[in-house]
C-alpha cells in the first residue's frame, strides 16, 4: 500500500472518499495526492466493494465517506446496479457499512464539483463515454446527455467517447469534440466548460472557453460534498 499522504488541513482529513470505476475503485483521505487503487471489474459487487475500502484503508480515522458511483443517483442512493459492475449497489446501506455518513452522487458530478472554479460551469467527462454535470455557486445538477442524438442516428457518446475515437480517428475525433462541446455549451447557457476523463489528453488545443480540470478533480469534490 502507498505511503498515506495527506495534506494538512483537519476538515478534509476526515472526509474518505471512493471514486469507484470499471476498472479500479480509488481511495483516498482528504486532500490524499496518491489514492490507493483498490481493482474492480465487472464481478465487483457492492458489497466486494465496500471489503476492498476497509481492507485498503485499515487503520485510517475518518468521520464521513463520499462516494463518486458509475450510474444515475437519486435521493442519495443509487439508482440502477452500474453496467460495468455487478449487483447490489442500489439496496445496500452504505452508512451502516461504513458506520458513519455517507454521500453519494454521479461519479461526473463528484469530478464537476473538484473542478468548479465559480460561475455556471459545465463539466464534461471525455472517457469510455461521456460523463455530464453542471456547477455553479449554490447548485450541482447531475445530467445524463451521453446518449442524446447528435447525428446519423448515433449519440453524443458515440462521437466524442472512446468509441468515436476508435472508429474516427483522432482528427474527426477532435473536430466533434469542438462542435459537441460548443452545442452543449450554448445550449446549457454556461459561462466555461471544464473538460476531465482520459481522452481529454489527446486534445492539442482547446475551444474558446474550455478548460482541462484537475488530475484529483474527484478527490477535491469529495471533500467540497460536505462543505457546499
Amino acid at each position: 500500500m502507498p505511503k498515506l499522504k495527506v495534506r494538512a488541513n483537519a476538515q478534509s482529513q476526515s472526509t474518505l472518499v471512493i471514486d469507484v470505476g470499471g476498472n479500479n475503485v480509488k481511495v483516498a483521505l482528504g486532500d490524499h495526492t496518491e489514492p490507493v487503487k483498490v481493482p474492480s471489474g465487472p464481478d465487483m459487487t457492492a458489497e466486494q466493494m465496500i471489503a476492498g475500502v476497509k481492507e485498503a484503508t485499515e487503520g485510517w480515522t475518518y468521520d464521513r465517506v463520499s462516494i463518486g458511483y458509475p450510474g444515475p443517483v437519486k435521493s442519495g442512493q443509487p439508482a440502477r446496479d452500474p453496467a460495468n459492475l455487478s449487483t447490489g449497489w442500489v439496496a445496500m446501506d452504505y452508512g451502516a457499512a461504513f458506520r458513519c455518513p455517507v454521500r453519494i452522487v454521479n461519479d461526473a458530478a463528484l469530478q464537476a464539483i473538484g473542478m468548479h472554479e465559480g460561475g455556471r460551469m459545465l463539466f464534461l467527462g471525455l472517457g469510455t463515454g461521456l460523463g455530464s454535470a453542471m456547477v455553479d455557486d449554490t447548485s450541482l445538477d447531475p445530467l445524463e446527455l451521453a446518449h442524446l442524438p447528435y447525428r446519423h442516428g448515433k449519440s453524443f457518446e458515440d462521437y466524442v467517447g472512446a468509441r468515436g475515437m476508435e472508429r474516427m480517428g483522432k482528427k474527426k475525433w477532435t473536430k466533434h469534440v469542438s462542435k459537441v462541446v460548443s452545442l452543449l455549451r450554448d445550449a446549457m447557457q454556461a459561462d466555461y466548460v471544464m473538460l476531465g476523463g482520459g481522452q481529454t489528453k489527446r486534445l492539442k488545443e482547446l475551444p474558446p472557453d474550455v478548460r482541462v480540470g484537475r488530475d484529483d478533480a474527484a478527490i477535491v469534490g469529495g471533500v467540497r460534498l460536505w462543505t457546499r
